[in-house]
């Protein structure tokens, strides 16, 4: 159980580094939206990623041309990222589901195999490796080059959780010179070899994996965590001089050191080497006390000075244990009634801590939250680890409802205010525009008239139509003129007649013989017309479009935000509980963890008290006996 602890460890430290590097931003981003998904994503909001980006695939998918939206060409990858933000998110259902679609729709292969690959991985991830392997034996055909290594090892991973390491071994081995994949290949082979039996090539393959040179922060831990587990293993086995060999090359500052510590000392002690055992336990007696390995070093640390008859110096050490050990077991009682007050809930709902990626480490800095002391090593526990998160997922997301609840209030007030603004101006902006409406409606039907005329004048001339006001009037005088020399009226003088006649002539003349230019006159006047029509249509279209803005900003409103009111308020009710719910079993996990610590230490002290005692009376007897022969 305790090898597959290791192995599954491992596994997830390499998962978590694979997903946090598995949606990148594209070279060039043509869609803002998807843009702010991404930034969100990156700095790992993934509530506010999956919701924005959710809202932009539902609006693309209901356009009736969709290859003309700015997303159509990060779709592919928008359609990757919701399962990777999903799963980022832990909503390993909904992004199995996303996943799956992008399986079964028409892609190309290696779309496909990657595709069923974040899905195997989700599934191991879940704790479900028979699925995962189910998932794998789907991939066929082309795998893309980046992806083939991944692939092969996930497919390792996955069949050694199915407990078949010796199919598994075969791929680890081909894996070991894979540059991205340095130490994971060869712990995991070895780890595997162990379990297969094979004591001898298991641990040359941790001895390797154990002095690998690197500067990589991944690699390292997985170098370190491969020799802590040779040591632990060499240890078991009674191989001092090996296991010592091991655990000294883990670094002192790595997560491992104390455990590292602790066993090189115990190797050195079991060998009965008590004075170079000291050189370690020295080092890790000096380090916090909350620490396991440390509050064991400090009890193995005089035990090596009594092992050496250095009994006053075992008797101080054992007093300053107790002393350790009994600030420690008042500390922790402070916590566990900390706990109970629900100030630990409160400490981790700290937003300021958030913005920090070491507010982890920060919470034990604080005076008022005794029991943070204790949290990075409650944190060890996955369990813990997944009730933490949940825990602050729902109160991420009770804040953001009341934000929202909040917002719509604020939508209101916007709202009345607008209402207040418009409605004593629309009255009288209706009026005007009345009017407008009536008058231009009037010029559009005289120009439709117009260019009836001028359309039919090209088929049948009529130069009359295009006679000059001026020319009108003096041919309606002139015709006056003409009726009254025909009635015979004494005020016209004799030859008035033929007067008119020509001057009647004169105008026909130039209305006949100028028709062509001013029929093409009034064509471009009419063109000229049509501009300024244009213009008011367009002045006209404004207008109405400001009176609808005007108007739908502050109507239609209220059904909407009644019933996102409604639905803000149902999901309150489910958080709330929920939170409620899942503080609860935070705290009685810490206050579990924290009495099972309490104990110990109350045993340690126990054991500490005897060996002071006895420490005292073999100091004792051995000054007596000086005394005596001197």
């Amino acid at each position: 159980m305790y090898r597959l602890v290791v192995v599954l460890t491992s596994l997830w430290l390499l998962a978590s580094s694979a997903l946090a590097a598995s949606t990148t931003a594209p070279q060039k981003l043509q869609d803002l939206y998807f843009g702010e998904t991404l930034f969100y994503a990156f700095q790992d909001e993934w509530f506010d990623a999956i919701t924005r980006l959710d809202g932009e695939l539902a609006l693309h998918y209901q356009l009736d041309q969709p290859q003309l939206d700015s997303l159509y060409p990060h779709l592919g990858l928008a359609e990757f990222a919701v399962g990777d933000f999903e799963l980022a998110y832990r909503m390993h259902q909904r992004a199995g589901r996303a996943i799956s679609a992008v399986i079964n729709g028409n892609v190309a292969e290696e779309v496909r195999n990657e595709a069923i690959y974040r899905l195997a991985r989700i599934y191991l991830q879940k704790a479900q490796p028979l699925n995962a392997l189910h998932a794998l034996e789907r991939i066929s055909g082309t795998v893309s080059e980046v992806l083939r290594d991944d692939l092969a090892f996930l497919h390792a991973q996955v069949l050694m959780a199915n407990g078949r390491d010796a199919e598994a071994v075969p791929i680890l081995q081909e894996l070991e010179d894979v540059k991205s994949l340095t130490g994971f290949a060869g712990y995991n082979l070895g780890i595997a070899l162990l379990r297969l039996g094979e004591e001898q090539q298991g641990r040359k393959h941790l001895n390797l994996s154990g002095q690998l040179a690197s500067d990589s922060s991944m690699s390292l831990a997985i170098r370190d965590k491969a020799n802590l587990v040779l040591g632990d293993r060499l240890l078991g086995e009674k191989d001092f001089d090996e296991a010592k060999l091991a655990l000294d090359r883990v670094r002192l500052e790595g997560v491992f050191s104390n455990r590292a510590l602790l066993g090189s000392g115990w190797a050195d002690a079991s060998a009965e080497r008590y004075e170079q055992a000291l050189v370690p336990w020295t080092l890790l007696a000096a380090r916090a006390v909350t620490d396991l390995a440390v509050q064991e070093a400090l009890l193995a640390l005089p035990y090596a000075y009594g092992k050496l008859g250095v009994y006053s110096k075992a008797a101080l050490l054992y007093g300053h244990a107790l002393q350790a050990f009994g600030g420690e077991i008042d500390k922790l009682g402070a916590s566990i009634k900390s706990i109970r007050e629900g100030r630990f809930l409160a400490a981790l709902r700290r937003e300021e801590l958030k913005q920090d990626t070491n507010w982890v480490v920060k919470l034990r800095e604080l005076p008022e939250a005794p029991e943070t002391y204790y949290l990075l090593d409650l944190m060890a526990s996955h369990d813990f680890q997944e009730s933490l998160r949940n825990y602050l997922d729902l109160e991420q997301l009770r804040r953001k409802l009341e934000g929202w609840s909040g917002d719509l209030d604020a939508f209101e007030e916007l709202i009345a205010q607008r209402r207040a603004y418009y409605q004593p101006l629309l009255p009288e902006i209706d009026n005007t525009f009345r009017l407008l409406d009536s008058q231009m409606r009037l010029r559009l039907e005289q120009r439709e008239r117009i260019e009836q005329r001028l359309q039919s004048m090209l088929v049948a001339p009529q130069p009359d139509y295009l006679a000059s006001a001026e020319e009108r009037i003096s041919l309606e005088r002139l015709d006056l003129l003409e009726q009254a020399v025909s009635s015979g009226s004494t005020d016209i003088l004799d030859g008035s007649d033929e007067r008119i006649e020509r001057l009647k002539g004169v105008l026909i003349w130039n209305i006949r013989t100028e028709y062509d230019q001013r029929l093409t006159d009034a064509h471009h006047n009419l063109q000229d017309l049509s501009l300024d029509i244009e213009l008011l249509q367009q002045q006209y279209d404004s207008f109405v479009r400001v009176r609808q803005a005007a108007t739908q900003s502050y109507q239609g409103y209220d059904d909407s935000i009644r019933r996102q009111r409604i639905r803000i308020a149902a999901a309150l009710e489910k958080v709330q509980p929920l939170m409620a719910r899942q503080g609860h079993l935070l705290e009685v996990l810490a206050v579990n963890e924290l009495s099972q610590r309490r104990e110990r230490l109350e045993e340690f002290q126990v054991k500490a008290r005897f060996a002071m005692a006895d420490s005292f009376d073999r100091a004792a007897r051995n000054k007596e006996q000086r005394e005596d022969v001197q």
